[in-house]
């Protein structure tokens, strides 16, 4: 279903889609933060969403409407701005983004949000988590999908290894987000798509909001291979902090095994990622080395910032979630 709207712009867009494809009137203007603010994060997560499953009731055409269009492009504009501003972008030598990438990732700082869950989250903060991650979990490997018909060579055969796991090797019920919805069953969560997007506050969904930036646009392919590598670079010790936590809750086997998986496929994509394709693209298109490496420093700016979000919340002793609409 749409979300409830949270400010003018997302009431904007919200009210656009409950109707059939029409012209627009002009984009109010944003009081929020363009990147994480919650009105503008759900305006562009909208959006985006006609790229994906869409909502209920909604014309299927306002996906390549002109001005819809053109409100999304207004929106990528600051948000892309705001990103710039988090990261700045720098020159970096094709030869040097291996080493770039290795250093963020093993770059630390700052309390771990996996490590508290394993050692002192409540069954009632692992569900909020999941709540959180249902935002992209429940489409996991689609946005990263959209760089297959933009790569080629090494780096796209690398791309589709790693999208294989990813999507269960063609088995339905093996599928990552198949089994993060498994994982909601277990924790008593409702696993229906979007189910949980008017509890989601934007500083989650500017997480997602990047990959679908960069995946949606062939210029951002160089930033959404940087993004995968980063993200295969960086999964297995909190995965394997998450699927401890829950275990140590009690949780049935089933709904550990979204976490257990990721421990067992990323511990391979990590090289494959890496190596084959970040490196293979950076052969293929030196141009680009400084993208890759943007992309994966700005999935690490938002990822801290969610963390901080949600470890904030909860060292105040309240939800880290949006109140019920």
């Amino acid at each position: 279903m749409l979300p409830f709207p949270r400010g003018p712009v997302s009431d904007h867009v919200v009210r656009a889609l409950h109707g059939p494809p029409r012209r627009l009137g002009p984009l109010p203007a944003a009081e929020d933060d363009p990147l994480w603010g919650d009105d503008s994060a759900l305006a562009l997560y909208v959006l985006y969403e006609q790229h994906y499953r869409g909502f209920e009731g909604v014309d299927d055409r306002w996906e390549w409407d002109p001005g819809l269009l053109a409100v999304r492009a207004r929106l990528e504009e600051r948000f892309e701005a705001r990103l710039g501003e988090e990261v700045p972008r720098r020159p970096v030598a094709p030869a040097g983004v291996a080493a770039e990438l290795v250093r963020l990732a093993d770059g630390g700082g700052g309390p771990s949000l996996s490590a508290t869950c394993r050692d002192d989250g409540t069954l009632e903060q692992m569900r909020e988590l999941a709540v959180h991650r249902s935002a992209y979990q429940l489409k996991e490997a689609d946005p990263h999908t959209w760089a297959i018909p933009r790569l080629r060579g090494t780096a796209k055969a690398a791309l589709i290894e790693i999208q294989m796991d990813e999507y269960g090797r063609g088995e339905v019920a093996r599928m990552h987000s198949e089994l993060f919805a498994t994982t909601m069953r277990a924790l008593d969560l409702d696993d229906t798509y979007g189910a949980y997007l008017d509890r989601i506050p934007g500083t989650t969904l500017a997480t997602v909001n990047l990959v679908s930036l960069f995946g949606l646009h062939r210029r951002w392919r160089g930033a959404l291979v940087g993004h995968l590598a980063y993200f295969e670079m960086c999964s297995v010790t909190p995965m394997s902090n998450y699927a401890a936590a829950l275990r140590r809750l009690g949780v049935e086997a089933e709904g550990v095994e979204f976490y257990l998986e990721h421990v067992r496929a990323d511990a391979g994509h990590e090289l494959v990622a890496l190596d084959r394709m970040a490196g293979g693209f950076v052969d293929d298109e030196p141009a680009l080395a400084a993208d890759v490496v943007f992309g994966a420093a700005v999935l690490d700016a938002l990822e801290r910032a969610f963390a901080s979000q949600v470890m904030g919340a909860w060292g105040a002793g309240r939800s880290s979630l949006r109140p019920p609409a």
